[in-house]
């Protein structure tokens, strides 16, 4: 059982100091509010929230949970401690740090007199980078120490809904934690180790970015349904049986396949039935927001593309795949063919690679090149030899992922100018030769 130090008395330090008092640690809360602490110290909840009362009452009384505001002391008499203070937005949208590096400076303070090694774990909400260029420096300031050396860090968001807080405690959907040390790790690890979900154990900016992306996630969730609900109660239907039925197919709709970052959306389905939708809004004067971002920003995402393509300087370009998605010869609004439009456009030379494309030219299937109204003499640019393809190109995109090219295209990262739309190599990140547009 671990010794630790929880400092904010806030609806996540008072849940997490509890949980963890009730898992068998030795818990110090802290904070600057005499009232929290005598609240804490009394047995009592300075939160309201569904359970907090009698778990509260209960560790205190175990004598496994005291409250103090002395920064110091808490720090020497545990062996990691938890930033859990609130961070709200400035003015201009940026969060704002100013309550985590004060913590930051006390506890680096306490621990330029502690002999031991400690952790300290930020759990506050904060933007990639904040931990490593606002939260190190103010620790080693203070400390004269050096972190991931004299002193353990991590970052380790929580998940608490409130109302739920406690039951999410130990049913998470989701565990994530970075770390610079062993010690840290292995601290984050034993408290999670018996919780019933996969634990990702990367970086700390990592860490990070998935906090704030889950919490969006779920704002554009609302907002997505939001926005069905008013189309649909403008034409007469009922928007929660609607997303009641949608949510229901896991399959499909509630699948992870297109929450992968990489190129944009196309085919004969998602392109023109956005715009339908969009039309039946704006047709019952139901404003679209959401709708139209979908398409503006799917047109930015082809739009980069093809900036990266110019940036890389090549006048010859060989495309891996046209069609809208592997393992198809349908073009029909394949922003591949929308991207290789506009590279003509500029006068540079694109040849393409599609095995599914060049099978139903040479074998004269009636369908052969449906959906393309863009790309001149598509059948003449298609180039059937893959290594023939990347010796004749200064450029290769990657815009399709067939598993007989992957070893081949790696390779030629060594010495051509890659740009990958849809990601090679989960090892690979943009480099010198090799850029890929989300990674």
């Amino acid at each position: 059982m671990a010794k630790i130090s929880v400092f904010g008395i806030g609806y996540v330090g008072v849940v997490s100091a509890a949980c963890l008092a009730r898992d068998g640690h030795d818990v110090i809360a802290v904070d600057v509010d005499p009232g929290k602490i005598k609240a804490i110290n009394s047995g009592q909840s300075p939160i309201v929230e569904e359970g907090i009362d009698e778990l509260v009452a209960e560790v205190v009384k175990a004598g496994k949970l005291t409250a103090t505001d002395d920064f110091r002391a808490a720090v020497l008499a545990t062996d990691a401690s938890f930033i859990c203070v609130g961070t709200p937005s400035a003015p201009d949208g940026s969060v704002g740090l100013s309550y985590v590096t004060s913590v930051c400076d006390s506890i680096g303070a306490a621990l330029r007199d502690k002999p031991t090694h400690h952790s300290v774990v930020v759990r506050s909400t904060i933007v990639p980078g904040s931990t490593v260029d606002s939260c190190i420096p103010a620790l080693e300031k203070a400390s004269g120490k050096v972190a991931g050396k004299d002193f353990g860090v991590g970052y380790y968001p929580e998940f608490l809904r409130e109302s739920t807080a406690i039951a999410d405690y130990y049913d998470p959907g989701l565990i994530v934690f970075g770390y610079l040390d062993e010690g840290t790790r292995d601290i984050l690890e034993g408290l999670n180790k018996d919780l019933p979900c996969d634990m990702h154990q990367v970086d700390i900016r990592t860490a990070e970015m998935v906090k704030y992306t889950s919490n969006t996630w779920r704002a554009v969730k609302v907002t997505f349904a939001n926005e069905i609900g008013n189309i649909a109660k403008a034409s007469g239907i009922d928007g929660q049986s609607v997303m009641e039925i949608l949510c229901s197919d896991d399959k499909i709709a509630m699948s992870s396949y297109f929450m992968r970052p990489g190129f944009a959306f196309g085919g004969s389905c998602l392109p023109k039935d956005v715009r339908a939708l969009r039309y039946l809004a704006n047709s019952t004067d139901t404003p679209a927001h959401m709708l139209n971002a979908v398409l503006e920003a799917n047109e930015a995402q082809i739009a980069k593309a093809e900036q990266m393509v110019v940036d890389s300087g090549s006048k010859k370009v060989g495309f891996v795949g046209i069609s809208f998605k592997p393992g198809t010869d349908d073009l029909r609004e394949s922003p591949l063919i929308a991207l290789a439009a506009r590279l003509i456009g500029r006068g540079i030379d694109v040849n393409i690679y599609d095995p599914f494309v060049q099978e139903a030219f040479d074998t004269e299937t009636p369908g052969a090149g449906r959906g393309n109204e863009h790309v001149p003499d598509l059948e003449q640019r298609l180039q059937p030899d893959l290594d023939a393809l990347i010796e004749g190109s200064g450029t290769v995109l990657v815009g399709n992922l067939y598993k007989d090219t992957v070893e081949r295209l790696k390779a030629a990262s060594e010495h051509r100018q890659i740009v990958d739309l849809t990601r090679l190599n989960r090892e690979q990140t943009s480099g010198a030769n090799y850029q890929g547009i989300c990674w």
